[in-house]
């Protein structure tokens, strides 16, 4: 009775029907209500009860143990798992709102590598009780069903290379404690297998990087539930991202203006090399060394390279708001979100940003169709390049230049297509067998358990991994996704919702298959890859309901209509 009483009041909030208009609760449905919200009160305050205990009992012995600092983060971490485990989609708006932040708390709080997966504290114990209550109701947990298959295939690849790669090389001696040993073998002295790292932790940790954050698709569209979320989902992160950049500006100005060094001064490489005694406000290690025309900002995130990726995927969030908003005011604000992402593109450093944010804007115009409707959004042109002319304004004019010369300056000494090949060829000239060389083996992240082969492309650290089978199927499950959220995206009608998926999808097409760096096992990206993802599957879902809410209120009006021309002809004024 309680969710039918509350699937009843949600569908005529839907539907903009007035309390007037709606038909009064009866007294069991009363009943049911004030019984649901005495539960949620008791749970509520059990939480609560409990975080206390956990601070005082777990808390304070640590403290005194170790340190104030460890006591404090563990009694935080585990009542942060109890609450996303119980509200499991405030925890998911929490995950999202932390993910653009995460750089700077964990160098706020000292820069522990384990706190680079702290953000996982709102998605795993979310994603559980997500499963627990999909299963509890019989929805689907693999959405879409179609999806199920290259999922599969690659989930068991992977398995099977933890299971007979990493976990087998765990068992070889460390490198150290055969220093110097030899055995004869095949008529000659050779070196005895050894191991330079924890393997199998790194291949958990190469799993999680590569799957780990796939089922926030399912994640995501059970979060999205109707056309209101997916309008506070944009605007939530149009303005992260509005947020992030103007932190990234006041980053910029405090080194330009001298209230941090950044790396003035040094000498030799380290000019050019970004270090985390360089940090200033926000974020981790940066370069600014205007003596040699040296800049790499990394705005609110751990380095210039992540922060690089945030603007493209900003770019992506703004731009999609800009065009398919139903509110101006939003509009407007996606605009400026839009201004502030060129501007920190081009005061960056980073040659990614430079050039990916003008080049996915223009696939998004092109592959959206929005390029059809240029007189449209005319107005909008027209305004944002007004925004830009007044924040390059107060830039040197001369700075905008020297960004552009050393972007195409680095581009002409160091092609991208050499570089390619060059890892591309290395992959090919160390495969490790039909399994690859293992999981996590070339995943930078995983450096905290050992020594890892460098590898800075995605798809070449794919090949490395996993050997020409696993990236095989790798690639086909990508292709698979990207086709199926492209088939989702044109089946839709509705403007609004069509103009969300078309940008979102672009941005799972450029990512796909863009073979520069590793932008997959990048935050944001890696996250905003599946979110957007989940967000295209459960759009057809959003414009039924709205469909449905049209006929409804519709036959609504026109009853009303019948009856107020049925009154009239009786001589009965209804005022």
């Amino acid at each position: 009775m309680t969710g039918l009483s509350i699937d009843r009041q949600k569908k005529k909030n839907k539907q903009g029907q007035t309390k007037a208009d709606s038909p009064p609760l009866n007294i069991k449905e009363k009943l049911a209500l004030k019984k649901e919200e005495r539960q949620r009160k008791q749970k509520l305050t059990g939480l609560i009860i409990f975080a206390i205990c956990v601070a005082i009992l777990l808390g304070l012995p640590l403290s005194l143990l170790f340190d104030a600092t460890i006591g404090a983060a563990v009694s935080l971490a585990l009542i942060l798992v109890v609450f996303s485990f119980s509200y499991p989609r405030m925890a998911l708006w929490a995950f999202i709102i932390y993910v653009p932040f995460t750089g700077t708390i964990i160098y706020w709080l000292g820069g522990n590598q384990i706190l680079q997966i702290s953000k996982d504290i709102f998605y795993l114990p979310a994603l559980i009780a997500l499963v627990l209550e999909c299963r509890k109701k019989q929805l689907p947990v693999i959405v879409p069903k179609q999806l199920g298959t290259t999922l599969l295939l690659i989930f068991v690849f992977c398995v099977v290379c933890l299971l007979a790669v990493n976990l087998q090389r765990q068992f070889l001696p460390t490198c150290d404690s055969v220093a110097g040993m030899s055995i004869f073998r095949d008529g000659r002295l050779r070196g005895i297998p050894c191991r330079e790292s924890e393997t199998f932790l790194q291949g958990i940790l190469g799993f999680k990087v590569l799957l780990g954050y796939v089922p926030l698709i399912f994640c995501t569209y059970y979060l999205i539930k109707d056309k209101p979320t997916l309008l506070f989902f944009s605007r939530l992160l149009v303005t992260l991202a509005i947020i992030c950049c103007v932190l990234g500006l006041m980053q910029y100005w405090m080194l330009k203006t001298g209230r941090c060094v950044g790396t003035r001064g040094l000498v030799a490489g380290a000019l050019f090399k970004a270090t985390l005694e360089a940090r200033c406000l926000v974020g981790g290690g940066l370069v600014y060394s205007p003596e040699v025309n040296m800049i790499r900002l990394p705005g609110t995130f751990v380095s210039p390279w992540h922060w690089a990726w945030f603007l493209v995927s900003s770019a992506v969030i703004c731009y999609a708001s800009a065009f398919s908003e139903i509110s101006q005011k939003w509009r407007l604000a996606a605009l400026v979100g839009l201004t502030l992402v060129f501007i920190n593109a081009v005061i960056s450093g980073q040659r990614v940003a430079f050039f990916a944010v003008p080049m996915i804007i223009g696939l998004m115009t092109i592959l959206t169709g929005q390029i059809a409707n240029l007189k449209r959004f005319l107005p909008i042109i027209f305004a944002a390049a007004l925004l830009l002319a007044i924040g390059f304004s107060f830039l040197n004019p001369d700075f905008v230049q020297q960004r552009y010369d050393s972007a195409i300056g680095r581009w002409q000494q160091a092609p991208p297509t050499a570089f390619l090949q060059e890892q591309l060829d290395f992959a090919i000239r160390n495969q490790g067998g039909i399994l690859g060389r293992g999981l996590g083996v070339a995943t930078a992240s995983a450096r905290v358990f050992g020594d890892i082969s460098f590898v800075e492309t995605y798809h070449t650290k794919v090949l490395f991994e996993l050997g020409y089978i696993g990236f095989t199927l790798y690639m086909i499950f990508m292709t698979h996704l990207v086709y199926l959220t492209f088939r989702t995206y044109r089946s839709l009608k509705d403007p609004t919702l069509r103009g969300f998926a078309g940008s979102y999808w672009v941005l799972l097409l450029f990512v796909a298959y863009l073979p520069y760096w590793y932008a997959l096992d990048t935050d944001p990206v890696g996250v905003y890859y599946w979110i957007f993802a989940g967000v295209i599957f459960r759009l057809p879902a959003i414009e039924k309901q709205e469909k449905e809410a049209k006929i409804l209120a519709g036959e609504t009006e026109t009853k009303s209509s019948k009856k107020s021309l049925k009154f009239k002809r009786k001589g009965i004024s209804l005022a």
